[in-house]
């Protein structure tokens, strides 16, 4: 079987305008590109208006489609506001809010500043709210029906994870903002549903969790019961179905893909208990490092 093929017939996401947060690279590059090869006109959103650009020239060449770069970060609700006017300007509508931008980094919690603690929450958790609230209001105002949220949460949103708190905090509430909207916002013809990746390496987001050699140390695939990570396909081939009009009846759901693990062993990151002091002391230097450049 090839679980690295296209899922949807060609025309499946005609006409939808579609926003994806965080889509400059990784996951939300590569769901991206599949909304534009099945019709949809797509913009995506960061802080780096230059990888957008990139992204943006770079898909459009590959997919045909149109690919809108804005810069907004997702902290502040005036952005989110500015990127949503902008969107409607060039597409005339939105369909679709896909909450993909997220930031973590693997610490001992007594670690952390309160900083960096707020830092996750605010652009997980109140980026989430800020894009959903913004979009959410212009839906209910507009009287747009057959809308739809997709939520990137993770598989430790409902376990909860040792090393990596603040995400695991703010994608909890990620979650719960997910099925509580479902209810109270589908009488506006909204739906929210979730999905929860487990191990899809993409090189910026893990280098970042796993710097240096821990990435052979602690080898991900061999967390799964299917020996193998996922490929960005299988997830952009389940975020497609999910905004589409095919899923139409699903509401309020979070979707596991990753192969068992979390079945296996609850936790994404628990495994870093083996870790002694000082390598905690040498993972900190090659994060600040990273940061720096």
């Amino acid at each position: 079987m090839d679980y690295k093929g296209k899922m949807l017939r060609d025309d499946a996401l005609k006409g939808k305008a579609i926003i994806v947060t965080g889509g400059g690279s990784g996951l939300g590059k590569a769901m991206t590109k599949y909304f534009l090869e099945l019709g949809a006109q797509v913009a995506i959103t960061s802080r780096n208006l230059e990888k957008l650009e990139n992204t943006a020239a770079e898909l459009e060449k590959e997919t045909g489609g149109v690919c809108l770069p804005l810069q907004c970060d997702v902290r502040h609700y005036n952005e989110v506001e500015s990127m949503r006017d902008a969107v409607i300007a060039q597409f005339g509508k939105i369909d679709v809010l896909l909450n993909n931008a997220a930031g973590n980094f693997i610490s001992p919690t007594e670690r952390l500043s309160a900083n960096a603690f707020d830092t996750i929450i605010d652009i997980v958790l109140k980026g989430t709210k800020n894009c959903t609230l913004a979009i959410g209001k212009h839906w209910i105002d507009k009287k747009y029906t057959n809308t739809t949220v997709l939520n990137i949460v993770t598989t430790y949103s409902w376990t909860g994870s040792a090393y990596v708190v603040p995400s695991a905090a703010a994608k909890a509430g990620v979650l719960a903002m997910t099925r509580s909207l479902a209810v109270e916002w589908a009488k506006y013809g909204m739906r929210f549903n979730a999905i929860a990746p487990g191990p899809f390496p993409t090189k910026g987001a893990w280098d970042r969790l796993l710097p240096g050699n821990l990435k052979d140390k602690f080898d991900m695939a061999k967390k799964v019961p299917l020996n193998r990570v996922g490929d960005h396909q299988e997830l952009a081939n389940l975020a497609a179905y999910l905004v589409s009009d095919f899923s139409s009846y699903i509401n309020g759901e979070v979707i596991t893909i990753d192969g068992g693990e979390w079945l296996k062993g609850a936790g994404e990151f628990n495994l870093l208990e083996d870790i002694p002091q000082n390598m905690w002391d040498e993972l900190e230097q090659m994060i600040r490092s990273n940061k720096k450049k």
